[in-house]
Parts: structure tokens; C-alpha cells; sequence
């Protein structure tokens, strides 16, 4: 039986990218050994979207995001705790989108408020 999802970011600096993980986004943690620290990231779920459909593809095949229930007030206080963005809060169609900047040379996590009840939430 599968009980969870493991993600990966993939840092050029993991050490500061855990620091920014655990200190800014107060993520819990293990340390498994020698600083390699594993986060609990809370509920989870995962969509599944097609690489091409009509005008437009792309050759992602991985993508984590973040879900908040306030976009505003979490960026806000994020951003208290030093964290940055790359540009403004945008309305995706899907829910309110902004980039959350990721030190340490991993690329930037997309955070956001759904507009629908999410599963790893409602379920």
C-alpha cells in the first residue's frame, strides 16, 4: 500500500535551500544523518496534465507547487521571514498564483490559493 508522496528539489546549495525550507517556511523535519534533513510537507495530491493540448506544450514533466488558503496573508508573512517572489499575485483561472523564490539554486516553487476544494484539504 502506498502511504505517501516523496518530492525532490534539486539544489545547487542544498544546504541553504534546507535552511531556507526549515527556518522560513518552518517546515518539520528529521535529520537523517549529517545535515540531510526530510520535511514533512503536510496533506498532498497530484493532477496529472497533458505536455500538449491545442497551441501550447511544454517538456516539463515535474512540477511542485504550494497551497495556501490566503495568498495574501501567506505571502505577506513570508516575505517578514525574508522570502521573495517573482512578480505579483495573478488570477491562473485555477487560483491565485505568485512564484516563490527558492535560495540555493532551486528553481522556484509555485505558490497558491485554489479556486476549487482541494483533496489533499477536503478529503
Amino acid at each position: 500500500m502506498i502511504t505517501a508522496v516523496h518530492t525532490l528539489i534539486y539544489s545547487d546549495d542544498a544546504e541553504t535551500t534546507r535552511t531556507f525550507l526549515r527556518d522560513v517556511l518552518g517546515w518539520p523535519h528529521v535529520d537523517t544523518g549529517d545535515g540531510w534533513l526530510i520535511f514533512k510537507t503536510g496533506p498532498s495530491e497530484m493532477g496529472v496534465h497533458p505536455t500538449s493540448e491545442g497551441e501550447w506544450s511544454i517538456t516539463q514533466k515535474h512540477e511542485i507547487s504550494l497551497i495556501c488558503d490566503d495568498i495574501n496573508a501567506t505571502v505577506a508573512d513570508l516575505r517578514e521571514k525574508g522570502a521573495t517572489f517573482k512578480g505579483e499575485i495573478e488570477d491562473h483561472g485555477f487560483g491565485l498564483v505568485i512564484y516563490l523564490e527558492i535560495p540555493g539554486g532551486a528553481p522556484d516553487l509555485m505558490l497558491y490559493q485554489p479556486k476549487y476544494d482541494p483533496p489533499a484539504i477536503t478529503l
